[in-house]
């Protein structure tokens, strides 16, 4: 069961979300939040394992709750669920240690399967989200670094850190030393143009490489 605990300051926007995922066999709705304050602190007392999460929101805002959630030993997987468009929110977002961002016009069970994607590890954004986060990887909005620079080991390792893996999870599913990985992990970014794992994986989610 995958405990989901609603960050939201309207009301019947988070009754909506409660109806809806508590009719899902393996979501559990384990509370609601009408701030970034009170949300840092139910996760404290309530442990959900995903946090849906509006960015607008009084006393403390979403990329504040993230930022205060960061710090914690074992933080929520969190999932914004915003009615912003603003394309430059996406990214603070997401280096503040959002694990998806989606917009508040997706599809129900659409919204269903994000919530398990990013309970089991992978990121997973809104197609414009994605774009807004490329655009700002490149510059240009163009791809980030050629594919065909990659060795087979190298895509191998861009899959599975798009899906999720850690190092160490990596090195077991190939068969090789974790400071083999590390290495493969440090040419991928390098080859990409890209900064992190999450923009590594978000490029390889647009270019069909997970």
């Amino acid at each position: 069961m995958i405990r989901v605990l609603i960050a939201d300051d309207h009301p019947v926007v988070r009754q909506g979300l409660r109806t809806f995922l508590e009719l899902q066999d393996d979501l559990d709705v384990v509370g609601e939040a009408a701030d970034g304050a009170e949300a840092v602190e139910l996760v404290e007392s309530l442990s959900p394992d995903v946090l849906l999460l509006d960015l607008k929101m009084p006393v403390l805002d979403g990329l504040g709750t993230l930022l205060l959630l960061a710090g914690r030993e074992r933080p929520p997987k969190v999932l914004v669920l915003t009615s912003v468009g603003d394309r430059r929110d996406v990214a603070p977002a997401m280096r503040a240690g959002a694990a998806g961002f989606l917009y508040k016009d997706v599809e129900p069970t659409a919204l269903v399967q994000a919530i398990r994607a990013v309970h089991g590890g992978q990121v997973l954004l809104a197609p414009e989200a994605a774009e807004a986060v490329l655009a700002g990887v490149s510059g240009t909005g163009e791809r980030a670094g050629p594919v065909a620079a990659l060795t087979d080991r190298e895509r191998e390792v861009l899959a599975l850190i798009a899906s999720g893996r850690s190092n160490r999870e990596i090195a077991r599913e190939l068969a090789v030393a974790e400071k083999t990985v590390k290495t493969h992990v440090s040419n991928v970014l390098m080859k990409l143009g890209v900064q992190d794992r999450t923009q590594a994986a978000l490029y390889a989610v647009r270019h069909g490489l997970a």
